[in-house]
Order: C-alpha cells, then sequence, then structure tokens
C-alpha cells in the first residue's frame, strides 16, 4: 500500500495529466483541461489535503481549469467578432464545430466551425471577402485558444507537482 501511496499514485497523475495535456493539441474533441483536472482531484480523493497548502493549490488547479475553458471560447469568439461576424453566426458556428466534432474526430469541430462560420457570414454579408475575414479571425483565434490552453495546462501540471514534492513535506 505504501508504494501506491508513494510511488504509484504520483504517476497515475501524472500519466492523466500528461495525456489531457497532449488532447489539446491531437484531440480537440476531449476536455484536456478538465483531464488534467481529474488527475489532481483523484489524488485529493485517494491521498487526502496534507495542509493548507494543498488546499489552495487544488483550488488554484480548479480556477485554472474553470478560467481556461472560459478562455477558449472567449478567443476564438472575439477574434472573430472583431473582423465583423455577429455572435448569431459565431454561436451556430461554435454548434456545428461541436456537433462536426463527432463525426469528424480530431479536427473535424474546428473545420466544421471554420466552415459553418464563412457560410452564415457568406448568407449574411453577401461578401465573399467579409466572410473570409470573419473565418480567418476565428482561425487565429482558435490557434491562441491552444496556445492559452496548453500554458494553463502547464501551469496546472506545475502546481501539481509544487503540492506533490512541497506542499506534503
Amino acid at each position: 500500500m505504501e508504494f501506491l501511496t508513494q510511488i504509484g499514485l504520483p504517476l497515475v497523475v501524472i500519466t492523466i495529466m500528461i495525456f489531457g495535456l497532449s488532447s489539446l493539441v491531437l484531440m480537440p474533441i476531449l476536455p484536456g483541461l478538465v483531464i488534467i483536472w481529474v488527475g489532481p482531484a483523484l489524488f485529493a480523493l485517494l491521498n487526502g489535503f496534507s495542509g493548507p497548502a494543498s488546499i489552495i493549490l487544488f483550488v488554484a488547479i480548479t480556477l485554472l481549469m474553470i478560467a481556461g475553458n472560459l478562455v477558449d471560447n472567449l478567443l476564438m469568439g472575439a477574434s472573430a467578432r472583431r473582423t465583423g461576424a455577429s455572435w448569431v453566426t459565431i454561436t451556430l458556428a461554435m454548434v456545428a464545430g461541436f456537433v462536426g466534432s463527432f463525426f469528424l474526430p480530431i479536427f473535424g469541430g474546428i473545420l466544421v466551425s471554420l466552415l459553418a462560420l464563412f457560410a452564415f457570414e457568406l448568407i449574411r454579408q453577401h461578401d465573399l471577402r467579409v466572410a473570409f475575414a470573419s473565418t480567418k479571425g476565428m482561425a487565429l483565434g482558435c490557434g491562441w485558444a491552444v496556445v492559452a490552453r496548453f500554458s494553463i495546462g502547464l501551469v496546472m501540471i506545475a502546481l501539481y507537482l509544487a503540492w506533490l514534492f512541497w506542499a506534503r513535506s
């Protein structure tokens, strides 16, 4: 039992967190930040908190997970909005992307979302250049969202490692 709590459980948690981090880039359909958060939650559930520092670190990891998921949608939508897309077409594009991710795993959600935004903006604006500019803005927002989520995921992992090596001693 000592092996499980000292080495085995932290190894499982790190594996879960690395899977979540890689899914942020390789499998956008998966909620990578939530997967990263599941690791420390599992650790806390099975190992408990060793003091105020571990509680603070877990709360920080939880807040980062929530903020990261909000930032994701805001970056994509705001970037398209700055180029003239309406919130209605942005919302419809995101819904289309969510549905598309089930039919075309990995990058299908992003691709369907961008195609839907282009189509909706073309119908709304009757201008190819404007529709393309909005789509380009959303694509740029998607790229920045990946960078932001990945960075947040790295910070979440660093906080868990601080919890593991510093807050437990």
